[in-house]
């Protein structure tokens, strides 16, 4: 499964309003000036997710959009499948052997427990683990 730049983007777009979640409303421009994104395209991909009530948005000089609930409530996939649509590696056949019928419904639950498992608080607290493997030499 390949992850579209709506997918992408959508996630930015989230991670930015949970990164400022009770802070007010964020704009758009803010957004995809600090990402160098297009404001336009945002634009166009927000509106699936007002429409999912995953975001609210709110009008006026000093509007712009924050989250319509917790981080912690929001997951990846409740992003992703707003906006990329079903999880599924491949379309499924009825020509498929049962073999490569599990296999694929396999790697779809699999992706589908990651991106459930994943929230945006997760996202926004992550810290890349570094491994520093000390090596002593002696002679």
């Amino acid at each position: 499964m390949k992850i579209s730049t709506k997918g992408r983007y959508g996630l930015t777009i989230m991670m930015e309003l949970a990164a400022r979640f009770g802070e007010g409303p964020t704009s758009l421009k803010s957004i995809a000036e600090k990402n160098g994104l297009s404001e336009h395209y945002l634009e166009q991909l927000i509106a699936p997710l007002r429409n999912a009530g995953l975001v609210k948005s709110i009008r006026g000089a000093y509007g712009g959009y924050v989250l319509s609930r917790e981080a912690d409530s929001i997951t990846a996939g409740d992003i992703i499948r707003v906006l990329e649509g079903p999880i599924s590696p491949v379309d499924f056949t009825e020509e498929d052997d049962p073999a490569k019928r599990d296999l694929w419904l396999r790697i779809r639950d699999s992706i589908a427990d990651v991106l459930d498992s994943t929230t945006l608080s997760n996202l926004i607290t992550f810290k890349e683990e570094t491994h520093t493997d000390n090596y002593m030499f002696y002679i």
